[in-house]
């Protein structure tokens, strides 16, 4: 599993959008694929504002092509009589091999497509990091939340005796 990472002040156009951190406490992620996102300029815009949020959306792929559904991008102001939808479903682009293997995994497999991240990559244009997921019961939930809680307490023991 990769993380989208800055790459700081040698990188001006890398920019983090929106970021789902719930996705990684409720699906258990195996792997996780960049894809491009067709936008409308006040889209783009309106991203580049920081107005976003992807933590209620998921992907699907429908009649060979890969969809972000429920996502929100917030109105460009400026873009009065030529603004675009709010939660409008946009067309994701990946390679036909790529849309295969994530057709496989979400209909013999039985898992989702959650989005992850969304961000301007070092070109300035807009990605969305997919994960391919299998969702979390309740145990496994507080199994993870324990064991997060128990490294916290470990490092803060090794801290105060150190």
């Amino acid at each position: 599993m990769s993380q989208v990472k800055s790459t700081g002040k040698s990188d001006p156009n890398y920019k983090v959008i929106a970021e789902n951190r719930r996705a990684r406490y409720d699906f258990a992620i195996d792997e996780d694929i960049e894809c491009g996102v067709i936008l409308e300029g006040s889209e783009v815009k309106s991203l580049r504002m920081g107005g976003s949020n992807i933590a209620e959306s998921y992907a699907a792929v429908e009649d060979g092509e890969l969809w972000l559904v429920n996502s929100y991008i917030a109105p460009y102001k400026q873009a009065k009589t030529f603004g675009h939808e709010l939660r409008r479903r946009r067309k994701m682009l990946v390679s036909r091999k790529q849309l295969a293997h994530l057709w496989n995994a979400t209909q013999r497999k039985g898992m989702t497509l959650v989005p992850l991240v969304m961000y301007f990559n070092h070109r300035g244009m807009a990605k969305l990091k997919i994960g391919i997921a299998k969702g979390k019961k309740n145990h496994d939930k507080r199994e993870a939340s324990a064991k997060r809680d128990w490294s916290r307490q470990k490092s803060r023991l090794l801290k105060d005796n150190g």
